[in-house]
């Protein structure tokens, strides 16, 4: 009868897999990869709650394809907080978790990737019920697009659930992976065979949506010269999935090679030295998403551009409404200047 561990130290598990992980996330290499990561994750939650606010106040963007696009941005929001805790539970500390506290650990992180999948799963089928019918955006209803938000969660959370319900390595050492010291190997191969194969679907599935597109809008275009550039929308819609789906599968393809490998028991492959490099590619994607999300839709760019000039409007708004109060209540010599130059402001 196996023996189970669960109440090891992760140390414990760390040195029957010869991972040498938590040496290398240590001293002055951990203290610059906390910078950055800090730095990123900063950026991270910026940038994808302005997607997240844009879609929220500018009703042009209250369409299906946007409020899904808007779940795909909290997702990224959600890769941002997994990575925090990741940095704060790494290096020498990794060894100290408890097997609970790293299966949360890890559970955010897979929570976040199964999210983006199936986000761009759904946001896929949408973009098919619109360019069936040759509409910018689909007719699904509010409550529906709220129960495919909801599965979405749902599933993903599930799925990263999955190894600690069970599907782990604790009671059985010999089947314990390198990279994920309490993964089963035969769940790594399941998880990355399976996010690989949802990668290759997707890819064909948006090309065949793109070329039907593109087919019908030449087909179209000589019968609807006047309403040209409506007929183009679809087509740019579906080149910002695409854009963001191509940098998603080469961001996250690397690292699921690398658990595949792993899975499969490659001992001559030197998976610890990459593993950390493909963590970083797989964080950056969080980081383009919003890039793209401005640089590909006009509108989206000028509500940021919006939101920002509105935030520096309020603080101007207030320096000299604090002014005006100053100057009313504190008519001295040591303020004569400054009311000056304010009445001049406010003349301007």
């Amino acid at each position: 009868m196996n023996m189970c561990h669960y109440e090891k130290k992760m140390e414990f598990f760390y040195n029957h897999s010869n991972s040498k992980t938590e040496d290398d996330w240590s001293g002055a290499r951990l203290i610059i990869i906390l910078v950055f990561g800090s730095i990123f994750c900063c950026f991270i939650f910026l940038s994808n709650a302005m997607v997240i606010a844009a879609v929220i106040t500018n009703k042009r963007f209250h369409f299906p394809f946007y409020y899904l696009l808007a779940n795909l941005a909290a997702s990224d929001f959600f890769a941002g907080i997994a990575y925090v805790y990741l940095m704060f539970n790494t290096g020498p500390v990794s060894k100290t978790l408890t097997v609970h506290r790293w299966f949360l650990r890890q559970g955010l992180l897979d929570t976040s990737l199964s999210a983006s999948l199936a986000n761009l799963l759904v946001i896929a089928l949408e973009r098919y019920i619109s360019v069936m019918k040759m509409t910018v955006h689909s007719n699904l209803t509010k409550r529906r697009v709220i129960v495919l938000i909801i599965m979405v969660w749902a599933v993903s959370i599930f799925m990263a659930a999955v190894p600690s319900l069970g599907w782990n390595c604790i009671c059985s050492l010999d089947d314990c992976s390198t990279l994920a010291p309490i993964y089963s190997r035969s769940y790594l191969v399941f998880w990355s065979v399976s996010n690989l194969l949802v990668f290759f679907i997707m890819v064909v599935a948006y090309m065949r949506i793109y070329m039907y597109v593109k087919k019908k809008i030449i087909v179209l275009s000589p019968h609807t010269k006047g309403s040209i550039s409506r007929k183009r929308t679809p087509i740019k819609l579906i080149k910002t999935v695409m854009t963001v789906l191509g940098v998603f599968v080469m961001c996250w393809t690397p690292g699921l090679v690398v658990l595949l490998l792993d899975g499969l028991h490659c001992s001559s492959c030197r998976l610890l030295d990459v593993k950390q490099w493909f963590l970083q590619l797989a964080m950056l994607n969080s980081i383009i998403n919003p890039i793209i999300y401005s640089y590909k839709d006009q509108e989206m760019r000028n509500t940021f551009r919006n939101m920002i000039s509105c935030g520096r409007n309020r603080g101007r708004a207030s320096s000299i409404n604090s002014t005006a109060l100053r100057c009313s209540i504190e008519p001295n010599r040591s303020t004569e200047e400054s009311c000056i130059s304010f009445h001049k402001e406010v003349k301007a």
